[in-house]
């Protein structure tokens, strides 16, 4: 596997992590459990977060800046 192909794939996995995420979000009202509904809610956001600094990384990647700045 060369570089190209690694970063397509990651960004692909990155999206299929997102679409998931996206689609636990409308179940949560169904627990029925305040405290539960917002540790998950708080979970799901920082899942969402670190999926977004993995898609920055491989944009940096794939257009070869060096830069350390997200």
């Amino acid at each position: 596997m060369n570089r190209l192909d690694a970063i397509r794939d990651m960004r692909t996995t990155c999206n299929e992590i997102s679409n998931g995420i996206t689609r636990l979000h409308p179940c949560v009202p169904a627990l029925a459990d305040p405290p539960t509904q917002t540790g998950i809610i708080k979970a799901l956001f920082e899942l969402t977060k670190q999926v977004e600094v993995v898609k920055k990384h491989l944009i940096r990647l794939e257009k070869g800046d060096g830069s350390t700045l997200l």
